[in-house]
């Protein structure tokens, strides 16, 4: 007599409940992979987005006081350092006349961040020494909202960024938007 217990034939419905079981779990797998996430996506793709879109800069009038006597604020992108924004206030109201664009020209990298000249109330580019507007003209602008509380947001949406400039006058600021990329169409 062996010491080892002789052990048991399985029977072949529990082989084959088993192996059904393997074969739905894969068609499951590849229904929810090949299918179902694309589809819940509008150009098939899964994107991550960790964080949120917009940004909140503050209450308008103290950042606007600020702002005529400090220059405009420069707001690093601590995540990738892709995206770094000045964010400006031109004019007397400090409700109206909000921008917020690119920190750098076109092409350039991180050593050319845009620097603000208080006694000529412009950008100058350290590597090129050229001279950028206060409005940012020629970069890539977010679109800026004052909410009904007077709190600054800005819109760091990729998909809606647009080149806007501004022109001060006596009266009012004026707004040009030039759309530069896709848009989404609106929902409703």
């Amino acid at each position: 007599m062996s010491p080892v217990k002789e052990r048991r034939a399985r029977s072949p419905r529990s082989l084959a409940l088993a192996l059904g079981g393997v074969i739905i779990g894969i068609v499951a797998l590849i229904v929810v992979f090949v299918f179902a996430l694309p589809s819940l996506t509008e150009q098939g793709k899964v994107e991550v987005r960790l964080g949120t879109d917009t940004f909140t800069v503050g209450q308008a009038r103290p950042k606007a006081e600020s702002i005529a006597a400090d220059g405009p604020f420069l707001f690093s992108d601590v995540a990738n350092g892709q995206r770094d924004i000045f964010v400006q206030h031109l004019g007397d109201d400090p409700i109206t006349g909000w921008l917020a664009f690119d920190a750098r020209r076109p092409g350039t990298g991180r050593a050319c961040t845009l620097q603000w000249d208080q006694q000529t109330r412009d950008f100058t580019d350290p590597c090129s020494d050229q001279q950028v507007a206060a409005d940012g003209e020629g970069l890539a602008h977010y679109p800026v909202e004052v909410t009904d509380q007077e709190t600054v947001v800005v819109d760091l949406n990729a998909d809606t960024r647009r080149t806007t400039t501004t022109a001060v006058t006596d009266t009012e600021p004026t707004t040009t938007i030039r759309i530069t990329g896709t848009t989404r169409p609106s929902a409703g």
